[in-house]
């Protein structure tokens, strides 16, 4: 049975390193379903969140593989209610003067912000788990989205426990 895995990965922020994570998913024939990286407080490091999804034995694999890396200083599974993970979506979407009021009501429900308004359009900022985003785009039904952008999700595990220290 195939399940989804969410790993946060802190590496060493070395040029080329993106390259070589994704080329190993690609080279053994694994998916990425999801894949942000952002320098950490320490300018040294960068945390990759990846999300993949297969059966038990291609996600220890993964991890497994991703580990051994020699730029990887830790890996960790985010695991549901273990874990704080969002995604950030911006949906730019047709709306003219006469439906603004009811594109900013389902805005608000959601707790997102209008970032961007022309004659004819409006760009839209929500932030949240997956569900949450699928929730909003089916809100939006009614309206023609123009374009729209995910980051994919990013994370962070709750608690001090299994903070690393380098």
């Amino acid at each position: 049975m195939e399940s989804k895995k969410v790993l946060s990965i802190l590496v060493e922020n070395t040029p080329g390193l993106t390259s070589r994570i994704s080329g190993l998913f690609s080279r053994r024939g694994y998916n990425i379903d999801s894949f942000s990286a952002g320098v950490t407080a320490d300018p040294r490091y960068t945390r990759v969140t990846i999300v993949t999804h297969g059966d038990d034995m291609i996600l220890e694999q993964i991890e497994k593989q991703v580990s051994k890396l020699t730029e990887v200083m830790n890996v960790k599974e985010l695991k549901d209610g273990l874990s704080v993970t969002r995604e950030l979506m911006l949906v730019k979407i047709s709306a003219r003067n006469t439906d603004r009021q009811d594109v900013l009501t389902i805005v608000e429900i959601f707790h997102g912000k209008v970032v961007d308004v022309t004659h004819d359009s409006m760009v839209l900022e929500v932030t949240g788990n997956q569900s949450k985003l699928d929730s909003f785009l089916d809100m939006l039904g009614d309206y023609d989205i123009l374009e729209l952008a995910r980051t994919g999700l990013t994370g962070l595990s709750r608690g001090t426990d299994d903070v690393v220290i380098l």
